[in-house]
């Protein structure tokens, strides 16, 4: 049995049914910056023990796992001091907040006898799990551009007031982060659809006009070039009037075109030749939850993926293999991202992505 310390009572919330769920986790306990938001989720969850000591869970015999779903300027620092202690980590996105976290971390897997893997939930999407396997048998043949965008009106996130302030500054991460470095749930799926990473990357911004007192980037895209010439667009805001969250995908391939909804209601599509005598789109009826786990597994807030998500690291640990999202894809999602936030910060530089695996 794993035993499972949650780590930040906010997003680290969702989870909870899915671990005392599974038969191989129990949560043990529940540790937050401010400890009565961790004693309320504890007693709610029916979690024995909550702390506000992030060292005390890294030193605690009794705890195995970390899911860390702490602000993204903690992940990279409270997963080194975990993976020291041999606690195994699931990290929330982005798996870095700033450049030279990347070595740090890729360094701290390599040394550690516990295992790593970025929760990136939108790759256990069911449609987005279709859109890959029909790439994979060649409904729309070699896949050489793609479009992906997360659009979010977050605008309620962005402050805490002024009591609550951290030496005067009342900005949450939502407003610090360039939109660009919340990629990974849509710019990974895509690389995975590629079987490629990202080798340079080409990033514009607006400035602030929406929340110009807190200086929020409105938006951010960046152009990214893969090792293999593909090519991909990836848009992210977070203070816009589209008040539903929204992503969207669309891959061109040598023989066709998958593209996901824009509006509710609307269907997945796909052009081509793969269906003898389909003229125009075809119409597929695919969503995010997987329909044979339909209430047969608890979810963690964005339906069933998160049940596919956690069981797979799960596998992972007991078979001792690599987990599917691992140090080396969480950086290769992550990275340009960041990268793209620096670039545009440059009024578009290129920016060289490295290839983390060099480092080992």
């Amino acid at each position: 049995m794993l035993r499972v310390a949650i780590i930040g009572a906010g997003r680290g919330s969702g989870l909870i049914p899915i671990f005392q769920a599974h038969p191989i986790t129990e949560v043990a306990l529940v540790c937050d910056i401010v400890l009565d938001r961790a004693k309320a989720l504890a007693e709610r969850q029916g979690v024995p023990v909550a702390t506000d000591s992030f060292d005390e869970v890294c030193d605690r015999d009794d705890v195995d796992l970390l899911y860390i779903a702490t602000p993204p300027d903690c992940h990279v620092p409270q997963s080194v001091r975990a993976l020291a202690a041999n606690k195994h980590v699931l990290c929330e996105v982005p798996a870095l907040w700033e450049l030279h976290e990347a070595k740090e971390l890729v360094s701290a897997v390599q040394t550690s006898q516990a295992q790593y893997m970025m929760a990136e939930n939108m790759a256990y999407f069911a449609w987005v799990q279709s859109f890959e396997r029909m790439i994979a048998e060649g409904y729309i043949g070699d896949p050489v551009y793609a479009e992906c965008e997360y659009v979010h009106d977050l605008r309620e996130r962005m402050s805490v007031p002024e009591s609550e302030a951290q030496e005067g500054d009342r900005r949450t991460w939502r407003a610090r982060i360039g939109p660009a470095q919340y990629c990974t749930h849509d710019l990974g799926p895509i690389l995975r659809m590629f079987h490629d990473r990202v080798a340079t990357v080409v990033g514009m911004s607006t400035s602030s006009h929406t929340l110009p007192e807190l200086g929020v980037i409105d938006a951010e895209a960046i152009l990214c070039r893969t090792v293999g010439g593909r090519v991909a667009k990836f848009l992210g805001s977070f203070v816009n009037a589209r008040s539903e969250c929204f992503h969207y995908f669309s891959v061109y391939g040598t023989r066709g075109v998958l593209e996901s909804p824009r509006t509710a209601g609307e269907p997945y599509r796909l052009w081509g030749d793969a269906i003898p005598y389909a003229e125009g789109p075809v119409a597929m009826r695919l969503g995010a939850n997987h329909p044979e786990l339909v209430g047969k597994v608890p979810g963690g807030g964005h339906g069933t993926c998160e049940w596919l998500m956690v069981d797979d690291f799960l596998r992972a640990i007991e078979d001792g293999v690599r987990p599917p999202v691992d140090v080396f894809e969480a950086l290769d999602w992550s990275l340009p991202g960041l990268l793209g936030h620096l670039s545009a910060l440059e009024d578009g530089k290129p920016m060289a992505v490295p290839d983390p695996r060099q480092w080992i």
